[in-house]
C-alpha cells in the first residue's frame, strides 16, 4: 500500500516533508501540537516537575492522558524522565535541549496570544471559564 507514502525525494536542504503521512518528523509535530503535549512543554519551560506537580499545574488533564503524553514526549527526546528509587518512586520530568529549543517559539506564541486578548473580553461576560471550549458549528 503506497497511499500517503512519500514517493518523491525531498530536496537536500529540507530533511523531512511533514505533509506526508509517513514522515518521521510528523510524529514529533503531532506529539508537540497534541491537545496535552503543548501544555506539558509549556508547564516544564521554567522548572523540572514531578508527575503530581504537572498534573496539578495542567488543569483538566487526567492521570492517564498525562502519562501517555509524557511517554510520547520522552520517546521523542523532548522531555527527560528521572526515577528516584524511593517508596513510592518519585518521578521527575524536565525539558531536554531539544524540548527547550521548541519551548522558545511556544512561549512567543502564547505571549502573542495573551497580549492580543482583552482582559475582559465582551464575548464572555461571565469570564473565560464560561466560554465554550469548541467553536460553535457554523449556522
Amino acid at each position: 500500500m503506497t497511499e500517503g507514502a512519500q514517493l518523491s525525494p525531498v530536496a537536500p536542504e529540507r530533511r523531512y516533508d511533514v505533509f506526508h503521512t509517513d514522515c518521521p518528523a510528523r510524529v514529533v509535530v503531532d506529539h508537540v501540537t497534541s491537545r496535552w503535549g503543548i501544555w506539558v512543554l509549556i508547564a516544564l519551560r521554567s522548572n523540572d516537575l514531578r508527575f503530581y506537580e504537572l498534573r496539578e499545574s495542567i488543569k483538566g488533564i487526567s492521570e492517564k492522558m498525562l502519562a501517555q503524553t509524557l511517554r510520547a514526549l520522552v520517546e521523542d527526546d523532548l522531555v527527560w524522565r528521572k526515577v528516584e528509587p524511593t517508596t513510592p518512586p518519585q518521578v521527575t520530568y524536565g525539558l531536554t535541549e531539544f524540548g527547550r529549543e521548541l519551548g522558545t517559539p511556544l512561549e512567543d506564541l502564547f505571549d502573542r496570544i495573551t497580549q492580543r486578548l482583552a482582559p475582559d473580553d465582551a464575548r464572555y461576560p461571565n469570564g473565560w471559564a464560561a466560554r465554550p471550549t469548541r467553536d460553535p458549528a457554523p449556522a
